[in-house]
């Protein structure tokens, strides 16, 4: 096992433990990262029944038209930009019966054109706030870059679920 696989697994036990006993619903919105996170969801029997459903917008028409992206946001940087994270993390919620919502856009490789290989946008929404981070992964190959990711994504929810789980004070 890598240190990249043990850091994910001890993020998905944490996103587990964080659902646990919960009837909270994830949505994800994906571009880059075609549905690997859904997937991951869908094909782990614990955290399964916590995704309420999943969008896939890998062109700037599915973007804007599943998820009520501004054409003008999606056609700046190829649709790699902080505005597009948020407005698809907010449209999954919107348009979803869940409690949180993920998204990931970025530039996973190969090079082309002026895009930066590695730069990728991930947001997470729920009702009361979003968290958008930027990452720049480099160029180590494409799926060290997906990985990543998914990774970051996952890690996301998990503090966004830890929050809604918080007793209010």
């Amino acid at each position: 096992m890598t240190v990249r696989d043990k850091t994910r697994e001890t993020v998905i036990r944490r996103l587990t433990e964080a659902l646990r006993g919960s009837d909270l619903r994830i949505a994800t919105a994906e571009s880059c990262t075609g549905g690997q996170l859904a997937a991951l969801f869908a094909g782990d029997v614990e955290l399964g029944p916590s995704l309420e459903r999943g969008f896939i917008v890998y062109s700037i028409d599915a973007k804007c038209e599943m998820l009520g992206v501004e054409r003008s946001d999606a056609e700046r940087c190829e649709a790699v930009n902080p505005e597009v994270a948020r407005a698809m993390a907010e449209g999954a919620l919107e348009r979803s019966r869940a409690d949180v919502a993920v998204s990931i856009t970025g530039f996973c490789g190969p090079q082309q054109e002026e895009e930066e290989v590695g730069l990728v946008y991930v947001a997470a929404a729920t009702r009361e706030a979003i968290e958008i981070e930027e990452h720049h992964f480099g160029d180590p190959g494409r799926d060290v870059v997906l990985d990543a990711a998914v990774g970051v994504a996952l890690a996301m929810l998990a503090d966004a679920v830890t929050i809604l789980r918080r007793p209010e004070t």
